[in-house]
């Protein structure tokens, strides 16, 4: 029996201690099961990694999956390049959660981080970056770090990262034009200036003065670190926080600076709505410095041996102004941001490693981000912790055969709590949970009905039990 279907058997068990005894239960578990083992492919080089995390980037927002109406010719290209996944989900429907589960291998039923409000990663929690420095590898990450609230300002260099610059507070990464900034947890001076309501607080706000915008400051580090470098293995985690909107600006009545850019640029004639062309500024920004990434290895001759992943940390927003379905955001998917629908979990995800990756390649191997710690421990030859996840090499290397998982689970404890399972084709949803949390089930079959349209759990009430017995099993209090 894999380690995967193990340990939600372990971890129900564990369930009954209360959370510090968990955690303690946990590292024992740890050394009873075998920790899954992988090591290097032996006919390619440890690679660099680039993971590259767009904030609230829809299935639909790309050219290469369907977007009619906003170029991302960079992203295409990488999909030219390089393999598209079609069905790859995010960690959970809101940021803190997700990027939880990217880094750790946990899903939402066993991480530390479950939802955008009060806790923080510990430092018994293992993570990527931590498991890629023992590999050798430099480990980088400028941009939006947002685990749990509030984290300490050095949370990323507690967690493994030799270099961080950007945001660590989640809120902070709403305001574009913040007074400053953090590197290496410290704070630095910017030569913004926000109004007044909001000064002395955690950067969030709306600023009067805006001459450092973040998102270029963050790239332009992204660029260095690369640089810097250059000589040995690194991992860069370039955590982006567009296409996210200013919240404190909707908030306050001043939707027309939630998506907040420099400039509309080309599409300042368009007859849209001003936040509207503040979406489709930051899509062609993101999409520019992705182009930027893919330049500077080729200047560094770094190209054939970096590989670069591209993906999104949940479905599109519906906030700052912009509607959703302006841009078809979510393609034929049901549901955005918050939801467990196929749109708010369902994200991009594009791999480019020239020479290794098939270009032009697709995979409909349903994966999540509990498998990027396994996967990029396996190219880097180290062990892996005990987590959810499945290595992805056999996939993208098209070498032996992929395992596959048992099934994916998500929880959410926002909007009345809400879980989902997905096993094969069916794909179960609990609304409602802390009201009922053994309330119904809805049922879909995505692989005839992907917009999850019609309810059919009054057709199958075994495939339901099926799917409850796991919502049980694989969810461990805290």
């Amino acid at each position: 029996m894999r380690l995967g279907s193990l340990l939600p058997k372990y971890f129900t068990i564990l369930g009954a201690c209360n959370c510090r005894m968990f955690h303690v239960a946990l590292a024992v578990v740890a050394m009873v099961i075998p920790t899954q083992t992988v090591t290097a492919v032996e006919t390619t080089p440890r690679p660099n990694i680039i993971y590259i995390l767009a904030d609230d980037l829809g299935y639909g927002d790309l050219g290469c999956y369907g977007q009619k109406t906003l170029a991302t010719p960079n992203l295409d290209r990488m999909a030219t390049e390089g393999m598209r996944f079609t069905q790859h989900y995010a960690g959970s429907t809101v940021c803190a959660p997700s990027r939880c589960v990217l880094l750790t291998g946990l899903h939402t039923g066993h991480c530390r981080v479950r939802g955008n409000g009060p806790g923080q990663l510990l430092d018994e929690d293992v993570t990527i970056a931590e498991v890629l420095k023992k590999a050798g590898y430099r480990t980088g990450c400028v941009g939006k770090w947002g685990i749990g609230n509030p984290p300490p300002l050095d949370d990323p260099q507690r967690q493994g990262f030799d270099y961080f610059y950007g945001y660590v507070n989640m809120f902070h990464a709403h305001n574009f034009y913040p007074e400053f900034i953090i590197r290496n947890g410290e704070p630095v001076p910017l030569r913004n200036e926000v109004e007044p309501q909001w000064k002395d607080g955690d950067g969030r706000g709306i600023a009067t003065k805006r001459v450092d915008y973040v998102p270029d400051l963050v790239t332009a580090e992204a660029l260095s670190f690369i640089e810097r470098n250059r000589d040995e293995p690194f991992f860069l985690y370039f955590a982006m926080n567009v296409p996210h909107t200013n919240n404190e600006a909707t908030r306050n009545s001043r939707p027309e600076r939630g998506m907040e850019v420099p400039s509309f640029g080309e599409f300042a004639e368009k007859d849209w709505p001003g936040p509207e062309k503040g979406f489709a500024s930051m899509i062609r920004n993101l999409d520019g410095d992705v182009g930027k990434v893919l330049a500077k290895l080729k200047e560094l001759n770094l190209d054939e041996n970096t590989l670069v992943i591209f993906s999104s940390d949940n479905g599109p927003h519906q906030e700052g102004g912009h509607q959703m379905p302006f841009f078809d955001s979510n393609g034929q998917l049901q549901g955005m941001k918050r939801d467990l629908y196929e749109g708010g979990i369902r994200v991009p995800m594009i791999a480019r490693w020239p020479e290794h990756i098939q270009p032009a390649s697709e995979s409909s191997h349903v994966s999540g981000f509990q498998d990027m710690l396994p996967t990029l421990a396996q190219l880097a030859g180290v062990d892996a912790p005990a987590t959810d996840g499945l290595s992805l090499v056999a996939t993208l290397l098209g070498e032996g055969e992929q395992v596959q998982h048992d099934y994916m689970y998500w929880e959410f404890l926002e909007k009345g709590g809400r879980q989902a399972v997905l096993q094969g084709k069916w794909k179960g949803i609990r609304l409602d949970t802390d009201k009922n949390p053994n309330g119904p089930i809805e049922l879909y079959d995505i692989s005839e009905d992907i917009e999850e349209a019609n309810n059919i759990a009054d057709q199958y009430p075994d495939i339901v039990a099926k799917i409850a017995a796991i919502m049980r099993d694989a969810h461990v209090s805290q």
